[in-house]
């Protein structure tokens, strides 16, 4: 288990990350959310050992992270850190020898996962002959190289088309059924909301909102009902209650305060005999977000 106990970390007079608790447990997903600033990029530095100078405790299965643990840990980082001047597999080798792993293994394991992400040609490029989403499956190959038992993805997907995400996304999940630890950071809260069960939300170094998501849904309140179909969306409108009306090329969007406001939004739209759907559900991680933050995490 991953355990962060009342971690605080300053740069001079900046507290960039205040009394920070949390924990992952094996086979866990676990999401880390914030704005550029809010403490991510701070927090993942302090677990893998990068910056020791903090208050606080974080352990991995009870031991203080050092170098005779960070051979059990993967990180991906948000920002691009090939050597371009290398070829795949230079690359991977030097990765691999840095996790201690011999040679053979690490040949071994980057064949299979080549293969795993249909680029097994690209073994021999160097990385600056590589597309920015190539150059993201090398770098997430280098990532999960050592099975690890803790790995940091933080925009695994950035520069991946729909059909890459997909195959990232079943390798993670298999990763974590495996007994991974995994911390996810994404801009895409859809992608958050698929695989994070439990997660924190950072702002100005603080977690302004944690627990598991669907607890976080039902605390909030705040719900949508979603409309298919030809009513008065004016009348909805002035529904007191009623927050918010979004038309997009499917359905109507109305937001509102709590599920008590369902009703009077039911009672007037079934005036219209022209209805395909009507369906109450709970709002978005996004909408969450940017209601706990007060911006949106997109940008």
């Amino acid at each position: 288990m991953l355990k962060l106990e009342h971690v605080t970390k300053y740069y001079g007079n900046f507290k960039a990350v205040d009394d920070l608790s949390f924990e992952v447990k094996p086979g866990e997903i676990f999401g880390l959310l914030g704005v550029n600033g809010a403490g991510k990029t701070t927090t993942f530095r302090m677990i893998i050992g990068l910056l020791d100078n903090f208050e606080g405790k974080i352990t991995l299965n009870g031991k203080k992270i050092d170098y005779n643990i960070t051979d059990k840990i993967g990180f991906l980082t948000e920002e691009r850190s090939l050597l371009t001047k290398f070829t795949v597999k230079e690359q991977c080798l030097f990765y691999g020898r840095l996790k201690n792993m011999p040679e053979e293994e690490i040949l071994k394991k980057l064949d299979y996962l080549l293969e795993r992400f249909g680029v097994p040609e690209y073994k021999d490029k160097k990385i600056k002959e590589l597309s920015k989403g190539n150059q993201q499956k090398i770098q997430f190959i280098t990532a999960v190289l050592n099975d690890p038992e803790l790995l940091i993805l933080d925009e695994p997907f950035s520069g991946l088309d729909p059909i890459n995400v997909e195959l990232f996304k079943e390798y993670i999940v298999e990763l974590s059924k495996k007994g991974s630890m995994i911390i996810f950071s994404s801009h895409r809260m859809e992608h958050v909301e698929l695989f994070c069960k439990n997660l924190v939300v950072l702002k100005d170094g603080q977690a302004v909102l944690s627990g598991y998501l669907k607890d976080i849904k039902e605390k909030f309140r705040k719900k949508n009902i979603i409309i298919n179909g030809d009513v008065d969306i004016e009348s909805i409108r002035k529904i007191k209650g009623v927050n918010e009306v979004e038309e997009n090329a499917l359905d109507i969007i109305v937001r509102i305060d709590n599920q008590d406001v369902a009703p009077k939004v039911f009672k007037e739209v079934s005036k219209s005999k022209n209805i395909i759907k009507y369906a109450l559900e709970e709002p978005t991680l996004n909408e969450i977000f940017v209601a706990k933050v007060g911006e949106s995490y997109e940008k």
